[in-house]
């Protein structure tokens, strides 16, 4: 969890996917065309856990409809009307909805 969304954080994020899954199969990741998605950091991070990229096309939340619909769902259920005095409140909270309830 960041302050904002940049290259580093979703690279820290796929590695921390990546060791926790440790796939045995071809990975294909699915990501809108954010900047840190096009980072040439981030494609050398998907070269280096042989990931094949996938994007959706430009304002075509449809392509991503499964992601679309877990964050709406997330939205509704563990945030709507929450408000958190610190970053460490929202993390603890966000853990407990996905990894304790929501998996």
């Amino acid at each position: 969890m960041s302050h904002r969304m940049g290259t580093e954080l979703v690279i820290n994020a796929l590695k921390m996917a990546y060791y926790k899954t440790k796939p045995t199969q071809e990975v294909i990741l699915h990501s809108d065309q954010g900047a840190q998605f096009s980072s040439y950091d981030w494609q050398i991070a998907l070269k280096t856990y042989h990931i094949k990229p996938s994007m959706s096309r430009r304002g075509n939340c449809y392509d991503n409809a499964v992601v679309e619909s877990f964050f709406k769902t997330l939205k509704k259920e563990a945030v709507k009307k929450q408000i958190f005095i610190t970053r460490e409140e929202a993390k603890s909270t966000l853990f407990a909805y996905i990894e304790m309830f929501y998996n």
